[in-house]
Formats: C-alpha cells, structure tokens, sequence
C-alpha cells in the first residue's frame, strides 16, 4: 500500500509524524509545506512541497488542486492521511474521485466543533478521527480516538482495510 501523508506545517505535521508506527511500514510521501522544520524532517523522504498560504487564498488553492491532481496520478496512493488543515483538502477531494481511502484525524485542539478544513472534506473522507467525546458525540460518523493512543489505533487497522 502506498500513502499520502498531507499536512500543514507546525502541530499538524508533528501530529503526523507521530503516526510513525502506522505509516513507515508501508511506502509513503509526504506533501506539506516547505520550512526550514520540515526539510531538516523530511530531509530523507520523498517530499511535494504544496503552495502557502492557504488561508483566504484562491491563487494557492488552485496550484494546490492541481498539484494535488499531478502527484495522484503519478504516486497513485491507496490512501491519503492527512492532519489537516487547508492544505488536505485538495489531496482529499481529487484523491476520493480517484478511488482513494481517505483518513482525516482532527486536531487535538477542537474540543467542541471540526476545523473548517474537516467539514469541508467530511464528504469525501472513509475515516474522521476526533480526540474529544463530545466532538465524537456532535459527528456521529466519526471515530473517537485517546489523544494519547493515536499511536496504538492505528497499529491495530489491518492492511487489507485499506487496499
């Protein structure tokens, strides 16, 4: 199985990399911004740095759709994963028409409602992760997942759920 690990930069892609027990035992490159963080990170993987900012940004937001589009059909994932934010919602979207499994996990950091970025993709996504019971409560459709077992949840999906 090949993945797509898509974040932005910051918590989203610490958040990622911490899913290294799920995702390094399988082929993956990573799309997320270009900082001085991620290419000391990233300085051994195969990386598509995607477009900033993506806030408010319609210009990055079309190079983003049509990197997005580019690095599908030459990667072609089984899955993409994604942290969030803005930059997963081209990947996720092109990726669902393209027969992807589609893997959101929200950010620790909301607690009572989805980050616009989820509720953009929600549609188009096979797995929404949140860390809070009462967000799991108000999107029935999600997965509860412990803040401090990300880790260990994603250890126990077997591979043929995903191909």
């Amino acid at each position: 199985m090949k993945i797509l690990l898509v974040s932005s930069t910051g918590g989203h892609f610490r958040a990622l990399q911490n899913l290294d027990i799920f995702w390094k035992q399988y082929e993956y490159c990573w799309i997320t911004f270009r900082t001085e963080g991620t290419e000391i990170a990233l300085k051994d993987c195969q990386v598509y740095w995607a477009y900033s900012p993506t806030n408010r940004n319609l210009v990055n937001l079309i190079r983003n759709f049509y990197l997005a589009l580019k690095v599908i059909l030459k990667e072609q994932p089984q899955m993409i994963l994604s942290t969030g934010a803005g930059v997963s919602v081209p990947f996720i979207i092109i990726g669902k028409i393209y027969k992807c499994k589609t893997v959101f996990i929200e950010s620790y950091t909301r607690v009572k409602d989805l980050s616009l970025s989820a509720k953009l993709v929600l549609p188009f996504l096979d797995a929404l992760y949140v860390q809070w019971p009462q967000l799991q409560k108000k999107y029935p459709r999600s997965q509860l997942i412990e803040p401090l077992a990300v880790r260990s949840k994603f250890t126990k999906i077997p591979s043929g759920q995903h191909s």
